[in-house]
């Protein structure tokens, strides 16, 4: 289980050691998909209603 830690650097420790491991077992992604927070959860982009309206 995973819970979060009181110490302090408990995060950047978690991060420098248990990623790399996810991530040379296949389990965590090494990129991302895209520049956005919208195409790394798969998500379609979001239109203006200015161009929404126009279409």
């Amino acid at each position: 289980m995973i819970s979060s830690s009181f110490g302090p650097g408990a995060f950047d420790e978690f991060v420098d050691q248990v990623v790399p491991e996810l991530q040379r077992r296949g389990i965590f992604r090494e990129d991302y998909a895209g520049n956005t927070l919208r195409d790394h959860l798969g998500l379609d982009p979001v239109q203006s209603r200015a161009a929404v309206a126009a279409a």
